[in-house]
């Protein structure tokens, strides 16, 4: 059986990359990674769906025991990759999908270069800003502060290996779906493929 793909799904906030996402995993064969995080649960939150509720010093065994693949530290809180169920999944046969933010993409990537980092856009930065204020949750101090952290996360799209625009959501589930195929199509991932073909296993 043929490896999983290790999929690292990045955007600014307001891009609707869950809404993708949520799409993509309705297709099947995709295993979504739920986060790690020792900040206390939000209302609506449950644990093992939303964030793996742990405390401070279980996330520092992890990260002492090499148990996680990325993690970051904000506001006082852990969040992180656990990598067991990741690599369990990947060894299934099954499509792992991160959705992690740029700092956490650039760590997987340098820990498993067979990863696949895709970076969601917005059509332009005036509709990023439009969706925050549709969203009507966040005062105008607050919106302008995401699109300028927008603007620096846009800036290391560079380096990812595909960019996705979330204008039209089908559009954008349908290239997302295209770039797993497409990628699963590559040369170095179907050396096995070359081998039969020539005879050789």
């Amino acid at each position: 059986m043929s490896k999983g793909l290790l999929i690292v799904v990045s955007a600014p906030s307001g891009c609707g990359k869950g809404t993708v996402l949520a799409e993509v995993m309705k297709e099947g064969g995709f295993f979504y990674s739920v986060s790690a995080t020792t900040r206390s649960p939000r209302q609506g939150e449950k644990d093992g769906e939303n964030y793996f509720f742990i405390t401070r010093e279980r996330f520092e065994e992890l990260i002492g025991s090499g148990g996680m693949l990325e993690y970051a530290e904000y506001c006082g809180n852990y969040y992180g990759t656990p990598l067991e169920a990741v690599e369990k999944k990947l060894n299934e046969g099954m499509d792992v999908i991160l959705e992690i933010e740029v700092q956490g993409a650039m760590k997987v990537k340098e820990k498993c270069p067979d990863a696949v980092l895709v970076f969601i856009l917005p059509p332009a930065l005036e509709t990023l800003r439009h969706r925050l204020e549709k969203r009507g949750t966040e005062s105008g101090q607050v919106i302008e502060k995401r699109v300028s952290e927008a603007y620096g996360e846009i800036s290391k799209a560079y380096s990812y290996d595909y960019v996705i625009v979330n204008d039209a959501l089908e559009d954008a589930v349908s290239d997302f779906l295209n770039v797993i195929k497409a990628e699963k199509m590559t040369a170095k991932r179907s050396g096995e493929l070359i081998d039969k073909v020539l005879g050789r296993i």
